[in-house]
């Protein structure tokens, strides 16, 4: 199974890793696969192997995004948010696919 569908909180879980490292493989390399993470985060997460609870009931509101990052910019910062999303605190922000908030986002925590 790709990953846990709640956690201990009853809340969703965070991302299986293998799961985060896809999506993250994806979003810095597939121009397709961005335009689909923009329009459709949940169609995005599930092609990359998410089985879990629904975007919209999961604690998983970093997915959203109104200008997503440069490839670049997801590239640079791939570890921390590999091991941000993998993390139980992963419902915390919802900034770490935001343009221009990427890297900030782990500057603070």
């Amino acid at each position: 199974m790709a990953t846990k569908k709640t956690g201990a909180s009853g809340k969703a879980a965070p991302l299986d890793p293998k799961v985060a490292a896809k999506l993250l493989d994806k979003l810095s390399t597939d121009n397709e696969f961005r335009r689909l993470f923009k329009k459709d985060p949940a169609a995005a997460l599930k092609k990359a192997g998410y089985t879990g609870l629904p975007l919209e009931s999961s604690s998983l509101s970093c997915m959203s995004v109104q200008r997503i990052a440069p490839k670049q910019e997801i590239a640079a910062a791939r570890e921390q948010i590999l091991s941000y999303l993998s993390s139980t605190t992963a419902q915390l922000n919802p900034h770490c696919f935001e343009a221009g908030k990427t890297a900030s986002v782990f500057k603070r925590r």
